[in-house]
């Protein structure tokens, strides 16, 4: 990452500008007497002030979308698993068991785990079994969703080991034949996805999940087990029907008092402490303050309210910032899945793709319209037709690719009569003789000679991510140059 003390981006600029406007009255004396007459200088101090918020919770739905994971997974009350220890998820095909977890857009083609790791008090040993040549990986985020380890996956290899996971500042002694990982946040999120092809493959993928295990430092020396926290965290109240990264509190004020407690909990790095964080006091956002509406100006904290209620889905409909959009499918940047101080990268991710891997580990390809720019909807048919060669596709082995479909309200895998989810490497799809296949993705079945290309969507809005574990160089280097890059064929609308 590059230092930032001395780089402003035109739009902070822009938005430090504004908040100078701010600093001519004090904020008790604008609660005494708010304006009530929509005034020019009004109406241009909310337009600073909205800009301003929109630039915060860019910046801060990375550290509330995990937050909300945290609370679903490990602190909450219907937490799955406490902190320090692992929710295997030992099938996430179905829909219902996708919308149990929570968890955005899930890749059915693996068997999963989430484990919320709070290191404030010690580090924390994880051991990895080898998986005897099926691919896994174990990704590690900090709170902000940067995936900054991968101690099992394709770079690492699928040996396994012994890895000690050390938080900020801590001083010690580490046990010898352990490999130091040190943690930019007090709390860290470990998933593993261990690929699993069928139902018959299942136990052996689970063998691999129920070997990955978690032990406080303490208790890896041959102490006792450390005991139990009692976190004092305020639960998201969230639409229960949608993923919870997609931000939708059922009050957008919520938003704001996480963030600023998260924050706190896990500060973010220097340079931002010092070049991204003053300008945010005008909403009562400050480190190591608890931020309190009663603190901000009134015209201002209707703005914060407008924008909580608006950050996510916001965000879900400029996913097209992120990358170029070639044939419907979004060619994702280099630096997706630790984007560092791009922070539109960072907040289109969380909301959209929760803990997304590293172009280095895996590729999603993220489609939410046609070839020709129309959204996806179960009311049109469509053909992909794939030819070789696939280079977008093609993994290293043990990896594998996968296109999944997604219900394009809920966020999760879209129900239907044949159960079946993605298509991909896994499936034995119809090919022509020169490798070609061509997936036939409607609502009804196309009939039995395409039913083993069929890719069952729902009536409405959907999406699709079309993903490769363990890419080949030609991929993971090749998007770095999307105008020349080959990637995803067309999503071709029959008929229209």
């Amino acid at each position: 990452m590059k230092d930032m003390n001395h780089r402003r981006s035109p739009a902070i600029a822009i938005v430090l500008a504004a908040t100078l406007a701010f600093a001519g009255g004090s904020v008790a004396a604008a609660q005494e007497k708010a304006p009530t007459a929509a005034s020019k200088q009004e109406v241009q101090m909310r337009a600073f002030a909205n800009a301003l918020a929109v630039q915060a919770a860019t910046y801060g739905a990375p550290i509330v979308a995990m937050y909300n994971l945290r609370s679903t997974v490990a602190v909450g009350p219907k937490a799955k698993a406490p902190p320090g220890t692992f929710w295997r998820v030992e099938n996430i095909t179905t829909p219902k068991i996708a919308a149990e977890t929570g968890y955005v857009t899930p890749n059915v083609n693996v068997v999963y785990g989430f484990g919320f790791v709070d290191l404030g008090k010690e580090p924390y040993i994880l051991t990895a079994p080898d998986s005897d040549g099926r691919y896994y990986m174990i990704e590690i985020c900090d709170m902000w969703t940067h995936a900054f380890a991968y101690p099992v996956g394709k770079t690492a290899g699928y040996k396994g080991g012994k890895y000690a996971l050390v938080g900020p500042g801590w001083q010690g002694t580490l046990p010898a034949g352990v490999t130091r990982i040190d943690a930019p946040t007090r709390w860290v999120e470990l998933q593993p996805r261990i690929h699993v092809v069928d139902e018959a493959d299942l136990p052996g993928a689970q063998k691999v999940l129920h070997g990955i295990k978690l032990q406080a430092l303490s208790e890896f020396n041959g102490g006792p087990a450390p005991a139990p926290v009692k976190y004092d965290y305020a639960v998201p109240k969230v639409n229960p029907k949608v993923a919870s990264s997609q931000l939708l509190f059922d009050d957008p004020m919520q938003f704001w008092q996480i963030f600023s407690a998260a924050m706190n909990e896990n500060p973010p790095t220097k340079a931002e402490i010092e070049a991204v964080l003053p300008q945010f006091k005008y909403l009562g956002i400050e480190l190591g303050k608890t931020w309190d509406p009663k603190n901000v100006n009134p015209l201002i904290l209707a703005e914060m309210r407008k924008v909580g209620g608006q950050i996510g889905p916001m965000l879900n409909d400029s996913l097209s910032l992120m990358g170029e959009v070639k044939n419907g499918w979004l060619i994702p940047p280099p630096a997706a899945g630790n984007a560092g101080y791009d922070y539109v990268v960072n907040a289109l991710v969380a909301v959209y793709g929760l803990t997304a891997n590293t172009v280095t580990e895996a590729i999603y390809y993220p489609s939410t319209t046609d070839s020709k720019g129309r959204q996806l909807n179960g009311n049109t048919n469509y053909t992909i037709t794939f030819t070789q060669p696939m280079a977008y596709a093609t993994a290293v082995p043990p990896g594998f690719w996968s296109l999944t479909m997604y219900d394009g309200v809920t966020r999760y895998s879209v129900p239907n009569p044949i159960n079946r989810y993605s298509l991909g490497s896994d499936n034995k799809m119809k090919t022509n003789p020169d490798g070609s296949f061509t997936m036939y993705v409607q609502n009804a079945n196309p009939g039995k000679d395409k039913e083993a290309n069929w890719l069952p969507s729902p009536k409405g809005p959907f999406y699709f991510i079309l993903r490769n574990y363990a890419p080949i160089p030609a991929a993971s280097e090749g998007i770095s140059n999307p105008a020349t890059f080959v990637g995803p064929p067309p999503i071709v609308a029959v008929g229209k």
